[in-house]
């Protein structure tokens, strides 16, 4: 009985040495083995049970459960040596956020007002305001592409813009834009089209759908719960504008000149496979009116300095904030980004031992979870416009949103991870991470949704973005969607711990091989 205890045991060590490493002594095995075994899942248990309990109201950000997961997570970064990311002596960057509680869109079409009802439902513009405009340009689908654009023969400059939504598809079932029988990133949300039409200097966009009814079960969370946005003053960018999602008898109430008809006109596009735009005149006022208070949130920053190379810097991103309470029920987002967030965790404790015993980093590594994603990308924003260390030194950053689940598509081969944005700036990141996982970890990269035709645009989805736009290679780390995403009953129960283990485990060799190797990798790939 003692040889079979002593074989099991021998067994067990050697099963859990890396993500999925066999057959190798850790005592022979690279230092950084034994620094990723460090990540464990019941770590990873330990934490998430407390940042994903009710306890910790959804961690909503600016309300009492996000102050509560932030003071929590800077406690465990002073616990595992890892010091302060804020000028030496805070683990807090604060920044103060402006939050819409009561909002109301009234429009009005040749003196006449429309209740939102059956007609229109409204995206606010982050201020109150009024818009009264004269005319009404008419820009097709929206859309501004290399191989198509409604933009190409008209300006929207201080001009209210209305145009169909999703995208142009011929009689063949052929997408105008992608030239294949697949959807791009134009079908999915609003954003791209709000993005461009404000570049533009549109002052409002009205998008004409299908359904009001389904418009509004789609984008009810938003609708009723309150906006934020970053102070004014704390960061430089264009506001943006309103959105209004009206029907086709609406379109048809503002659009009452003659010759103007929604229908005709998106027949021409179809029919002839070319963009059509018109100016027609309207009477046509915009007012909308906000309760605003202001708030401070905070990302939490922990930083462990490098040595001959300590003046660059990676950077690993997490957001914990969530949902918070709606209707009485909590949304603890275990998975959705709780799983993240003790994925950062871990991986600075497990680089701060490997400081103490001596074997590195080189470069500096900053572990960074955010508040404000659900609303808006906003901690990582403020991060990026108002940096505590470089941006012309970061390396890279490595996101973590959602890692402790299995989605739909790999139910029966539950080792993968999403692999997004690795490619997109910098080919030396892309083999890194294929090269760390091929080595130690072994998982399937799925690619899937690093399609730069993803309808889901999971790309421009997470806190990376925001690293994106200043030119910062990215990954992000993905376990995509599920039935429970973005509900109530994404829970700790649901979560796969020993999954999530070897995925932390990959960002760290990943972010290992970025943080010791002789040359930073280089950007060259244009977007």
């Amino acid at each position: 009985m003692l040889v079979k205890r002593l074989v099991s045991s021998y067994q067990l060590s050697v099963i859990s040495v890396l993500c999925s490493f066999s057959l190798i002594s850790q005592n022979k095995a690279p230092l950084q083995i034994q620094y990723a075994n460090s990540i464990t899942r019941e770590n990873l248990k330990k934490h998430l049970s407390v940042l994903a309990s009710d306890e910790y109201e959804g961690r909503e950000t600016g309300e009492k459960g996000q102050k509560m997961a932030a003071n929590y997570i800077a406690a465990q970064f002073k616990e595992g040596n890892v010091r302060p990311g804020v000028g030496d002596t805070s683990y807090f960057q604060r920044f103060p956020l402006d939050v819409q509680y009561k909002k109301e869109v009234f429009l009005t079409v040749n003196n006449k007002d429309y209740p939102a009802d059956k007609n229109y439902l409204a995206f606010y513009g982050l201020s109150a305001q009024t818009i009264e405009a004269k005319e009404i340009i008419f820009a097709g689908y929206g859309i501004d592409d290399l191989n198509y654009s409604d933009y190409k023969k008209t300006s929207v400059e201080n001009k209210v813009v209305m145009v169909l939504d999703e995208e142009p598809m011929g009689k063949d079932s052929v997408y105008f834009v992608s030239k294949t029988r697949k959807q791009t990133a134009w079908s999915t949300g609003f954003r791209k089209k709000e993005e461009i039409a404000r570049n533009k200097n549109a002052r409002a966009l009205f998008i004409i759908v299908a359904n009001i009814d389904s418009a509004y079960k789609q984008y009810r969370h938003r609708i009723e719960t309150k906006s934020m946005k970053l102070k004014s003053d704390s960061v430089k960018k264009k506001e943006r504008i309103p959105v209004v999602f009206i029907s086709k008898q609406m379109a048809k109430i503002m659009l009452a000149t003659k010759g103007a008809d929604i229908n005709k006109w998106e027949e021409r596009i179809i029919s002839k496979k070319r963009t059509f735009s018109e100016s027609v005149k309207a009477e046509i006022k915009i007012t909308i009116t906000i309760d605003e208070k202001t708030v401070n949130s905070e990302n939490v920053l922990g930083y462990i300095e490098g040595s001959d190379l300590r003046e660059e810097l990676v950077i690993l991103t997490a957001h914990y904030d969530h949902l918070g309470v709606h209707e009485g029920k909590v949304y603890n987002g275990a998975d959705d980004d709780g799983s993240g967030t003790v994925g950062v965790i871990e991986l600075s404790k497990a680089f701060a031992l490997a400081k103490k015993e001596g074997a590195g980093p080189r470069r500096s590594i900053l572990f960074m979870t955010v508040a404000g994603e659900e609303k808006g990308l906003l901690g990582s924003e403020y991060y990026t416009e108002n940096p505590v260390y470089p941006m012309k030194n970061t390396v890279a950053d490595l996101n973590i949103d959602m890692i402790g689940r299995i989605d739909e598509r790999h139910k029966d081969s539950v080792d993968y991870i999403y692999i997004i944005g690795a490619d997109r700036l910098s080919s030396e990141l892309h083999k890194i991470s294929e090269d760390a996982n091929k080595q130690y970890c072994k998982l399937a990269l799925d690619y899937s949704y690093n399609d730069i035709l993803d309808a889901n645009r999971f790309y421009y989805r997470s806190d990376h973005y925001n690293f994106v736009k200043k030119n910062v290679p990215v990954i992000f780390y993905f376990n995509g969607t599920h039935a429970d995403y973005h509900q109530e009953t994404d829970e700790i129960s649901k979560i796969n711990f020993e999954l999530m283990e070897k995925r932390a485990r990959l960002v760290f060799y990943t972010a290992w091989e970025l943080a010791n190797r002789n040359e930073r990798i280089k950007v060259d790939v244009k977007q």
